[in-house]
């Protein structure tokens, strides 16, 4: 019989391994890429708290300090960001 120890030694590496990267992680890096955009675009954001994904390379971010901005790779393939 199988303690419930040696289970778990036997489960843990099998999650491990099929488990696919944290998407709070995702979403964390996401929004860091999308605060250092929008500062370098030179618009007013403080840090992006929250966004949500319209389509590929297109999203809505909201801000710390209560501003919008869609953030997009245009036509040309430039990243634009338009307040909202």
């Amino acid at each position: 019989m199988i303690t419930s120890a040696r289970a778990s030694a036997l489960i843990f590496p099998l999650v491990m391994l099929f488990a696919g990267p944290s998407p709070a992680a995702q979403d964390a890096a996401l929004l860091k890429d999308l605060t250092s955009v929008i500062m370098l675009l030179g618009l007013p954001c403080g840090q992006v708290v929250s966004a949500k994904r319209q389509a590929d390379n297109d999203h809505i971010a909201s801000c710390q300090n209560g501003m919008r901005y869609r953030v997009f790779v245009n036509a040309e393939g430039r990243v634009v960001a338009q307040k909202q």
